[in-house]
């Protein structure tokens, strides 16, 4: 660990800046974890992109078709190959909270700097407040390691911007991937200030909330190895440019990537987003693979379109 409990939300507010990405995990044709493809993508993600921060072993990843060691292992090798140049925000989301706590002594131990914690599923709840307050509580009563709280509708319900701000108050939350509708994490944002970092994954909404509210962390999805490639690194150009304070720079960058972001929203088809990202990341020259059951695999068609839109995107490879 290089920070204390007490000394978690000092440390992230330091550290945990700019674009973190969420992992896609590749997969062999065997559906075994392809190490080598996922540290040659983070090699890709870090040394040329530049990205901060990788989210691994989320619901990009397919934790939930994962074992515990896979998951494990998946902690491990982001750790390695990250090796100090960016930071490691693992997922140890669970229904079962012996493995969730599991998985989180694993990701102190093996030199991971945060983990994430997905809201439960509350199944016949409906006054949430004070259960989602004790569940928080008990990671951080139990865990050194920096948390982040994540609210999304898979839940079957969104965390409240007040219900967040209780929880923020505890020694070691640091974050928050607020999947929610923007009037909800701009009032959870007026709440905490700058005790916690708030962050959706929405990338067109990146730039605003740099100048509106003053965010510093994008945490995060696939849009920044989707939108960019080594040679076209518009994503970081126009953060970049927002930090410096260059606004009107920034958003002429941040509109240039419309004709791709158009792209993947004409080609990808509405069940298959991971294999979707993966062939993406194939186009790209990343190493995409092969998508885990429940997930479904591309027909040839649907590449064919891809392929076409990707063309015309605009990206410079």
């Amino acid at each position: 660990m290089k920070y204390t409990k007490f000394e978690a939300k000092d440390y992230a507010r330091e550290n945990m800046r700019g674009i973190w990405a969420a992992a896609l995990n590749p997969f062999n044709a065997d559906l075994s974890l392809d190490e080598a493809g996922l540290r040659s993508n983070i090699r890709h993600w870090v040394d040329e992109l530049e990205i901060q921060g990788l989210f691994i072993a989320g619901k990009q990843g397919e934790f939930f078709s994962m074992s515990l060691e896979e998951r494990k292992r998946n902690f491990e090798i982001a750790v390695e190959e990250c090796a100090g140049n960016a930071g490691v925000i693992v997922s140890v989301s669970d229904q079962n909270m012996d493995t969730a706590l599991e998985l989180a002594r694993h990701a102190q131990e093996c030199g991971a700097d945060y983990i994430v914690v997905h809201a439960p599923v509350l199944s016949f709840v409906h006054s949430r407040g004070e259960v989602l307050y004790q569940y928080y509580k008990n990671f951080c009563d139990r865990l050194d390691i920096g948390i982040a709280m994540w609210s999304h509708p898979d839940s079957g319900y969104l965390m409240q911007p007040e219900e967040c701000a209780r929880i923020a108050e505890l020694p070691n939350i640091v974050a928050i991937k607020y999947s929610v509708p923007r009037e909800m994490y701009v009032r959870l944002s007026h709440l905490v200030g700058e005790l916690i970092h708030v962050s959706t994954s929405v990338e067109d909404e990146w730039l605003d909330n740099i100048e509106e509210l003053g965010w510093k962390l994008y945490l995060c999805s696939s849009p920044p190895y989707h939108l960019q490639a080594a040679n076209d690194r518009r994503m970081h150009e126009y953060t970049q440019l927002a930090f410096e304070g260059r606004f009107d720079e920034a958003r002429r960058v941040r509109d240039s990537l419309q004709p791709v972001r158009e792209a993947m929203k004409r080609s990808r088809p509405a069940d298959k987003p991971h294999a979707f990202g993966k062939y993406w990341q194939e186009l790209l020259g990343q190493v995409g693979g092969h998508v885990r059951p429940p997930m479904l695999e591309l027909t040839e068609a649907e590449r064919m379109t891809i392929r076409h839109e990707f063309t015309k995107c605009g990206l410079r490879l």
